[in-house]
């Protein structure tokens, strides 16, 4: 039986407005989102090269999607990589909002 030394920890950083995954505390990607009342739209989603094919990108996705739900918030999926991991986690769709207009409009004077 061979042990994983390797430590993964997904963390929601407030201050950036996104969620970190560390890999034995080195950040390993992100996910970015912006607050719109009890929504959390979601746009950007990147897994640094160094570790890339690890499989961290649904990890850290589906860990941000259970802080939301513990939050009491509602998901909106702008960015292709979280649309994509909604369309085939069907346990989250209580909890989603479509994109619309409106949305990306205001997100779009958020991010400038």
């Amino acid at each position: 039986m061979s042990e994983s030394s390797t430590t993964t920890v997904t963390e929601r950083n407030d201050a950036e407005r996104r969620y970190e995954i560390l890999v034995d505390g080195q950040r390993a990607g992100l996910t970015a989102y912006r607050d719109l009342a009890a929504q959390r739209v979601f746009f950007h989603t990147e897994i640094d090269n160094a570790f890339a094919g690890q499989g961290l990108g649904p990890q850290l996705v589906e860990q941000a999607l259970v802080d939301v739900r513990a939050s009491g918030m509602r998901i909106v999926p702008v960015c292709p990589y979280v649309a994509k991991f909604l369309k085939r986690h069907d346990e989250f769709a209580d909890i989603t909002d479509p994109v619309t207009p409106d949305i990306l409009r205001w997100l779009k004077t958020q991010l400038g």
